[in-house]
């Protein structure tokens, strides 16, 4: 199997894209061989992960050169890449130019959607590289933002995972811990862990 390069990106901080890849990273690994790439500056990928010793490779690079030929490293299934949210970097064009899928995620607010469609439009329909919106943080409670969200991005053509991810003590949990969710315990873990499980599903599907 030809190596998967997934890069998680947005433009701004706090949508919870370190989260995702390491989250998505983690579950990838159960089914084949996955390197994660912290390519964030900020380093919140490797400093979370520093201590885990899981079934997953951790890597930090920044050059735009290395970024761009990380397809050319043969050894992995999957590499998954936290990207800094800077979308004219360098860093990150080289990571897109690069990749076979793009995972964009954001919160379901108003303006964070605003700010996404204009992203998807102008920096990331023209690469042709097929990708999809993720709803992160999303307030269990409140299943009819989530949809509205949804709908809004449909409605402007902008490809959506139709799961989502709510926001659970269980992240944070994961996060202090030092460890994926997949390795999390107690409430509302399982729920936690199944809205990625879906979201891979989702992207599997697409490939």
């Amino acid at each position: 199997m030809a190596v998967k390069l997934i890069a998680i990106a947005n433009g701004k901080g706090g949508v919870g894209k370190t989260t995702t890849a390491v989250n998505l990273a983690a579950i990838l690994a159960n089914d084949g061989k996955t390197l994660l790439v912290d390519s964030d500056t900020q380093g919140s990928a490797s400093w979370w992960l520093e201590e885990w010793d899981g079934n997953l490779d951790l890597a930090e690079e920044d050059d735009p050169n290395l970024l761009s030929q990380l397809r050319t490293i043969e050894e992995y299934d999957f590499i998954v890449v936290d990207t800094p949210p800077a979308l004219r970097s360098e860093g990150l064009k080289a990571v897109i130019d690069a990749s076979d899928y793009l995972i964009l995620p954001t919160q379901p607010s108003p303006m964070d959607l605003m700010a996404m469609i204009d992203t998807i439009q102008s920096v990331i329909a023209p690469t042709g590289i097929p990708y999809r919106v993720l709803l992160t943080k999303v307030d269990p409670r409140s299943k009819n933002e989530a949809k509205e969200a949804q709908r809004s991005l449909i409605d402007a053509s902008i490809s959506t995972f139709q799961g989502v991810i709510r926001a659970y003590k269980a992240h944070q949990n994961a996060c202090l811990n030092g460890t994926p969710i997949t390795e999390v315990k107690g409430r509302n873990a399982a729920i936690a862990l199944s809205d990625y499980r879906q979201i891979v599903k989702e992207m599997k599907g697409d490939w």
